[in-house]
């Protein structure tokens, strides 16, 4: 069982009850009808990205998916969450890449997006033996990343959201969704 395409997708939501708010969130993320299993970070070899109304069409009411997914939920007034999956591509298209899941308090889209992209970017440099300092930031290791030509592509999928003034419980999903 290896997938043979992802697609990426988020959402928020929010109810007085915790599991009705990520009900919310996979609704508008268009994953609510499915059973979802959350697996580890390994990007297939040879997996096509396609977009979120491709994807979805490839799912039925009920069907088992295997997503790698972050979800972050409060029900504190004002108390910003995000969610973000990062996806590194390798360039040689039959070895596996990586995705990466994040979830914080604080961090607007743009931070957490990037926190998760170089986490995956990170992890796939690391197994192609490519030679760099974590101790210097993520655009500086970007750059190395792609001057390597073993690294093709990053990406990220955000979602974040502010908590309800009311104290509803508010949620946050992000996932990479896989088709078979």
């Amino acid at each position: 069982m290896i997938p043979k395409k992802v697609f990426f997708t988020k959402g928020a939501g929010k109810h007085k009850e915790k599991l009705q708010s990520l009900e919310l969130a996979l609704r508008k993320a268009g994953i609510e009808k499915c059973n979802l299993v959350r697996i580890s970070s390994i990007f297939p070899p040879n997996c096509k990205i396609v977009s979120r109304a491709q994807g979805v069409k490839h799912i039925k009411p009920g069907q088992i998916v295997f997503c790698v997914m972050s979800v972050s939920s409060t029900n504190e007034p004002n108390r910003m969450i995000s969610t973000s999956i990062g996806l590194a591509v390798p360039a040689e298209p039959n070895h596996y890449g990586y995705l990466s899941e994040h979830h914080a308090y604080g961090e607007t889209d743009e931070k957490s997006g990037d926190y998760a992209e170089d986490l995956a970017a990170s992890m796939l440099a690391s197994t192609l033996g490519i030679e760099f300092d974590p101790e210097k930031n993520y655009d500086e290791r970007k750059e190395i990343f792609r001057m390597s030509g073993k690294i093709v592509k990053t990406r990220n999928t955000t979602q974040s959201a502010i908590g309800d003034k009311r104290g509803l419980w508010s949620t946050v999903v992000a996932a990479a969704v896989f088709i078979l």
